[in-house]
């Protein structure tokens, strides 16, 4: 019996640690340097957080468009703007509870209205939000996509 319940522990023990390598915290700067890295990648960015319902509401459909592009050069980053405190006791925890697979990260910037001009000139910072990009091109959109919308978006852009 304490031999199971120790295996119990050790096991539940290890997940949070397990979720938190799922989440990355990214400054403004970074994320920029990632998407010039990948200049060959298409990057479709989404900016969410926790307790955004539509955010919550249109994430599946990001981890959908992932697995069907999954040989195509293509990625999917989530930019969580829950606050920086928040990681541990919310983000992470969502993340594991949502079973997420794409990239996870928490924008990891102190003055919003700064960092909501650096990410693009047409966003007035409200959720969700999603960033197209393809070496110099971008587009920009705040909305809430079904999958359909976010797929034909897709589409348009790459073309």
């Amino acid at each position: 019996m304490v031999k199971h319940l120790l295996i119990l522990f050790i096991f539940f023990a290890g997940l949070p640690a397990a979720f938190s390598q799922q989440v990355k915290l990214l400054t403004v700067n970074e994320l920029h340097e990632r998407l010039e890295q990948g200049r060959d990648t298409t990057y479709v960015v989404n900016f969410w957080a926790t307790w955004c319902a539509p955010c919550i509401k249109e994430l599946p459909y990001f981890e959908k468009l992932q697995e069907e592009k999954r040989k195509e050069k293509f990625k999917v980053l989530l930019v969580s703007v829950d606050f920086k405190s928040q990681l541990e006791k919310r983000v992470i925890p969502f993340v594991g509870k949502h079973g997420l697979k794409n990239e996870v990260f928490l924008l990891d910037e102190k003055d919003q209205q700064e960092y909501i001009d650096r990410i693009h000139k047409d966003w007035s910072g409200a959720i969700p939000a999603t960033l197209f990009v393809k070496g110099k091109n971008q587009k920009f959109i705040e909305k809430e996509f079904t999958y359909s919308q976010l797929l034909s978006e897709y589409n348009k852009f790459i073309k």
